[in-house]
């Protein structure tokens, strides 16, 4: 993480730009390349075509036809972004063309060694990240401002609209934010003005992300992505090698370890923004949860993961609006955790809609270009099972848990 200018900061004066944020975009990478340099085009091209690779069984034999290419013509953290987006999903494709009963133990030479190279000038796991999923895959279709995934998967509008919500939540999030840095200044300085008006644009922004999400209620088509992409399980939206039945022993990266590697697959959980919101205001959940979340972070770009920590070395907002006996201060603080409440009640709610109705519904047929029987995870343990509902209610009832009631 770069330090700045070399001027002595407070802790969390929090320059946004310290943790790689936006002040326009938040935790979503400003205006991503939608290209990498020429000779990176081999990549490109595969990338393209996924959802008509995949749907043909193709993917794999163009995976091993691929050029062993050296990272080392990749400039910047924009163009790491790019090649870890196209990776990620190169692999993902790759491993699951033929669905859960046709998985692979290894991933190619050419494939494995730049991607984990990639990984690790980025500080992230090689493997299709909410980093890679939403925060790089973006690109604006038009003048108008349309949006568009720059990769995608089978999937069609469905999985389109799936991204491109997710990152309308992001975007939203950004108010609060911003927020958050204004808050702990206000309490260093003693500001309550400002303080109580920090707390008001953080509940906002809360209130704007649940309406974000709830776009979802009213798309029906996101019902079959359960039925099209081949997902992870409780802990992961997307197909991961870490506790899957499918892959128990993990990947083996050839040209990178001889043993098998386990990662966990993208999820809502590897978002920074609820995370920075539980930190601010002192949200704690049960150990179990904690433990996940706290595993989550590392998949988290670093600097990314640096802001959160940063936020818990601060004064406790939640102790010093106690402290402070101001009524309105104390109305502002419980306005915000009840509305990060009411945020985690809609994602039940959409996970309850589409995951648990496409359990009962899921047959073995073959269906949105990949292959083989539903996926495990619609199983017990998997997405749609008891241990994602009992997940999200038990993070849900511990944020209410954070309302100040005395």
């Amino acid at each position: 993480m770069e330090a700045g200018d070399g001027k002595e900061e407070t802790p969390l004066s929090l320059a946004l730009s310290r943790f790689q944020l936006s002040e326009d975009y938040g935790f979503l990478l400003p205006n991503p390349l939608t290209e990498l340099p020429a000779p990176y085009g081999p990549w490109m091209e595969i990338a393209r075509e996924l959802p008509q690779l995949i749907a043909s069984h193709r993917l794999r034999s163009r995976v091993h036809q691929m050029p062993q290419l050296s990272t080392q013509h990749l400039r910047g953290r924009e163009e790491l972004y790019l090649a870890h987006l196209v990776l990620s999903f190169i692999t993902m494709g790759y491993l699951w063309q033929e669905g859960e009963e046709g998985t692979v133990k290894v991933l190619p030479r050419h494939l494995a060694v730049p991607f984990w190279e990639v990984s690790q000038a980025l500080g992230l796991p090689p493997i299709l990240s909410h980093a890679d999923f939403v925060l790089a895959n973006w690109r604006r279709k038009d003048p108008r401002g349309n949006l568009d995934p720059i990769i995608s998967l089978p999937g069609g509008e469905s999985l389109r609209g799936f991204i491109l919500v997710t990152f309308l939540v992001e975007k939203a999030a950004v108010p609060g934010i911003k927020a958050i840095p204004q808050a702990i200044r206000a309490i260093r300085q003693l500001d309550e003005e400002t303080l109580h008006q920090a707390l008001q644009g953080l509940a906002t922004a809360i209130g704007a992300m649940g309406k974000a999400l709830q776009w979802m209620h009213g798309n029906s088509s996101l019902g079959r992505l359960i039925k099209v992409l081949p997902v992870g399980n409780a802990d992961a939206d997307c197909p991961h090698w870490k506790d899957n039945p499918a892959m128990p022993d993990g990947l083996v990266y050839e040209g990178v370890s001889e043993e098998p590697m386990a990662f966990s697959g993208g999820s809502a959980a590897q978002s920074t923004v609820l995370h920075a919101f539980d930190e601010l205001l002192g949200i704690r959940h049960s150990q179990e949860s904690t433990a996940f979340l706290h595993r989550m972070r590392d998949y988290m770009p670093p600097p990314h993961r640096a802001f959160i920590e940063e936020i818990g070395r601060a004064p406790s907002l939640k102790q010093h609006v106690l402290c402070s006996g101001d009524a309105r201060l104390r109305a502002a603080f419980n306005h915000c955790v009840a509305a990060l409440a009411d945020f985690r009640s809609c994602h039940i709610a959409i996970v309850t809609k589409y995951i648990a109705v496409a359990k009962a519904k899921a047959g073995r047929a073959e269906v949105g270009g990949w292959a083989g029987r539903p996926p495990a995870a619609l199983e017990a343990k998997g997405t749609g099972g008891s241990h994602i509902f009992s997940f999200l209610k038990s993070v849900r009832d511990t944020t209410r848990d954070g309302l100040i009631t005395a």
